[in-house]
């Protein structure tokens, strides 16, 4: 009884336990297995932490950036300007040269922004307190510290504030990692300044006259200057005496007939001890001046300073073309 007992038991799991089997296999094979691995060029790229790495070709060489900068410093006033289109808020900046400390038309873009001294003589240890990534000066102004910047953070320097502002923002803006974004600033500028030749019509054929007051000099200013090579831009034209591809003469008054033409703009550059204003004074009382054609055609105009020349940036040159719209259309 035991044998025959036992055999039966094993043949009835055999025929109970085949099927089960079977259907296992069965719905491993309908896709319940675990997907296949990839092939290795079927992989995801593997992401990746590293800063992009670009290098920018300046007055003093080639510097290497990692990433987009985040904390700059800026030795200019112009490159201010140049940041604060760009949408980049400095961690510091030289001062204006005039204004307490910035000059009105960006101080509250400036709010809590640290002061690093002046152009010609940046705080070098202020510089290095606030940790930049990348620092944008001037070899004009800086070139004496270039190695001392150089080792604090990554340094890109303009060549010169003489001449085209554009270049150096065009510079600025590859230096930030935002060249699509300064080409669009320096291309609504430009479209400006189409709209307004179109606007002035036959009165781009203005003769226009620049002249500048200083403590102690007096200066006419010619093409590579700020406002020059907006004129030239624009279209304007120069008194015969004034068409020069340079950048201003010092004229005693024996000169004051040089600065003769259809409409003058003068500005003067006053820090606050009023010597400046005296020497302007001085200048536009004296007998050459009144007998000049512009000044009894009451065609001289004083303008500001600060946007004509002394900030010499983007938005400087911005406020400028409202300035000579208003003052060309009235003539």
């Amino acid at each position: 009884m035991f044998k025959k007992s036992s055999f039966f038991t094993k043949k009835s799991l055999t025929r109970v336990i085949a099927p089960v089997v079977a259907a296992m296999f069965a719905l491993t094979g309908c896709g319940t297995q675990p997907a296949a691995t990839p092939a290795p060029e079927q992989q995801p790229a593997a992401a990746t932490d590293a800063p992009q790495e670009y290098t920018v070709k300046h007055a003093m060489g080639e510097t290497k950036i990692k990433g987009t900068p985040q904390k700059v410093v800026i030795l200019t006033n112009e490159g201010t300007e140049a940041l604060l289109a760009l949408g980049v808020k400095p961690v510091g900046a030289v001062k204006s040269f005039t204004g307490d400390p910035w000059y009105a038309h960006i101080k509250d873009e400036m709010k809590d922004v640290t002061v690093l001294g002046e152009e010609a003589q940046p705080n070098i240890e202020a510089i290095a307190a606030l940790q930049p990534d990348l620092i944008i000066g001037n070899k004009m102004r800086q070139e004496k510290v270039y190695t001392q910047l150089s080792a604090i953070a990554p340094t890109v320097f303009s060549e010169t504030l003489r001449g085209d502002w554009k270049k150096n923002f065009k510079l600025y803006a590859e230096a930030l990692n935002k060249k699509a974004e300064g080409d669009k600033v320096l291309g609504d500028f430009d479209k400006r300044v189409e709209d307004l030749k179109t606007t002035l019509g036959d009165k781009v054929n203005t003769k226009v006259s620049l002249v500048r007051f200083m403590a102690g000099r007096t200066r006419i200013y010619y093409n590579q200057t700020f406002a020059g090579t907006i004129f030239e831009q624009i279209g304007l034209q120069r008194p015969d005496s004034q068409k020069k591809d340079d950048f201003a003469a010092e004229v005693t008054k024996e000169r004051i007939p040089e600065m003769d033409g259809d409409i003058m703009f003068y500005f003067t550059y006053e820090t606050g001890d009023k010597k400046a204003t005296k020497l302007e004074e001085e200048w536009t009382n004296d007998p050459l001046w009144k007998n000049l054609n512009v000044v009894k055609n009451n065609k001289a105009i004083k303008v500001d300073d600060v946007i004509w020349n002394t900030a010499g940036g983007v938005k400087a040159a911005n406020l400028m073309l409202d300035e000579l719209e208003k003052h060309l259309m009235a003539q």
